[in-house]
């Protein structure tokens, strides 16, 4: 007699055992998990990217000193490092620094000064030509415009102006308050760049000590990593503004622009705000030139102006600006919108250094240098075609 197949009468449970436990993210594919995972952390790091941002545009009086003391820093700091180490005495070193950075800027406005008296005379004989080449060329093709009409245009104006005296007022008081935080603002970077330049080393250690234990030695290595690179910025920038400068100086000197110093003056302090700064300040160069001497004179100053941003963009900024910050020209010129977009002046100033910093001290932290090496030298940041000279190392 044959026995049954228990086996096909048997419950399911008896077949296969289900198992222990069962979790939703079993049915989730892996591609997934990891996308979700990788999404909530850039939400979190774009939270609090987009926090900091709010922090720093709303609380501008105070870091746009400091962030100007920190540039300032790190023009000075090797220079009163090199004077102390030729055996000057650091307040010495100290007040020397400052006071060359004070005599160059008081030679740079006492040199415009000096130019714009001495060409004053000239200037407003120019003017006034100037003023008469364009009403006759209004009266002429296409415009056909006569006198009764432009003195009536001139009227219309005036009356515009009268007429919105309350808004002229309200931007004088405005005016007002933002002088007054231009003086709060200048009382306060002087104040920091002392700070940081008598005790800068002490500073930084206190800002690490506000880290967890276990996080110094990295924040510790990824600052002066950031701190070289910062140095290194503000050297070359300096460079590159010389160089526009005196490029564009001696076009309009060549071309007998009027005011071609103060023009060079105004080339060189725009310089220091990357790509854009360098083309506004060549566009008003063109643009006196154009008004005082004409349309060919004013062709040659354009002309003189591309060749100098020439020179720049493919010569100057991927051989020493592109080794110095590390950061590609297209992310030079989306910092310097955004940073214009976020705190306008200011913004476009700081962004490309901010850039290039950051960028610099998260890949030292994830790179785990500061393991082996926690104290970084120019070379080990910022590479050179030849090694620096024996003794530079960072103050911070």
């Amino acid at each position: 007699m044959l026995s049954p197949d228990r086996g096909a009468d048997a419950p399911p449970s008896a077949q296969s055992p289900a198992p222990s436990s069962w979790r939703a993210d079993d049915s989730v594919p892996q591609p997934v998990r990891i996308a979700a995972a990788w999404a909530w952390r850039i939400v979190a790091f774009a939270a609090v990217g987009f926090l900091f941002v709010y922090l720093v545009v709303h609380l501008a009086v105070i870091v746009i000193p400091l962030m100007v003391a920190l540039l300032l820093s790190a023009l000075l700091v090797p220079l009163s490092a090199f004077l102390q180490r030729h055996r000057w005495p650091k307040w010495l070193a100290i007040v020397s620094a400052i006071v060359a950075v004070l005599v160059v800027l008081a030679g740079l406005s006492v040199l415009v000064t000096t130019q714009i008296q001495h060409g004053l005379p000239e200037l407003l004989k120019q003017s006034d030509e100037s003023y008469r080449a364009v009403r006759h060329y209004l009266h002429g093709a296409p415009f056909h415009l006569s006198t009764h009409q432009l003195t009536g245009y001139y009227r219309d104006a005036v009356q515009a102006v009268q007429s919105n005296s309350g808004t002229l007022v309200s931007s004088a008081v405005s005016f007002g308050s933002s002088f007054g935080r231009f003086v709060t603002g200048l009382l306060l970077t002087v104040f920091a760049t002392i700070i940081l330049l008598i005790d800068g080393g002490g500073v930084w250690r206190w800002t690490v000590r506000l880290f967890p234990r276990k996080a110094r030695a990295a924040v510790d290595g990824a600052g002066r990593a950031g701190w070289l690179t910062l140095t290194t910025f503000v050297k070359v920038q300096i460079f590159v503004a010389v160089v526009n400068a005196v490029g564009i100086g001696v076009v309009a000197e060549i071309l007998r622009i009027p005011l071609a110093i103060p023009l060079a003056v105004a080339v060189f302090l725009g310089s220091f705000i990357p790509v854009v700064g360098a083309v506004v300040t060549g566009a008003i160069a063109v643009f006196v030139a154009l008004l005082y001497n004409g349309p060919f004179v004013a062709l040659l100053m354009l002309a003189g102006v591309l060749a100098v941003h020439l020179l720049e963009g493919h010569v100057l900024q991927p051989l020493v600006m592109g080794s110095a910050v590390r950061v590609h020209p297209l992310a030079v010129v989306f910092a310097v919108a955004a940073g214009a977009y976020l705190a306008d002046v200011p913004g476009a100033l700081f962004a490309v250094p901010v850039v290039a910093t950051v960028n610099v001290m998260v890949k030292s932290v994830a790179s785990g240098h500061w393991r082996e090496n926690p104290s970084p030298a120019d070379d080990d940041v910022v590479p050179r075609r030849s090694a620096a000279p024996e003794g530079e190392t960072s103050n911070v």
